[in-house]
């Protein structure tokens, strides 16, 4: 079954910065999502996964029951802790976007 891959504003808003090229890559990551999102290694949670890119993670979301991932946040190892923390804090509010896009469709 293929998944639904959604990207966060913020999310798109930090892929905008890199090179035409690093933007690819992480389209290309993205679409692989649809059909495999459990890659990458998970963070805390078995649905709160980061992917890397070099000396950059990719953090995203998957809510199995709604067939949807959530592409959330991008950030360097130094951010990591609190790019993480942060994450998990906004659980809910993501919880809520990816009901809300599900529904939508």
């Amino acid at each position: 079954m293929a998944y639904a891959v959604y990207e966060t504003n913020s999310f798109q808003e930090e892929v905008g910065k890199l090179s035409e090229s690093d933007r690819e890559i992480v389209r290309n990551m993205c679409v692989k999502l649809k059909d495999n999102p459990h890659v990458g290694d998970p963070v805390r949670y078995k649905f709160f996964r980061e992917k890397r890119l070099r000396e950059k993670r990719i953090y995203f979301l998957i809510y199995d029951e709604l067939s949807i991932v959530l592409v959330v946040a991008f950030g360097g190892k130094k951010a990591q802790p609190d790019t993480i923390d942060e994450i998990i804090k906004l659980f809910p509010e993501f919880r809520k976007e990816a009901e809300r896009l599900s529904s939508s469709n």
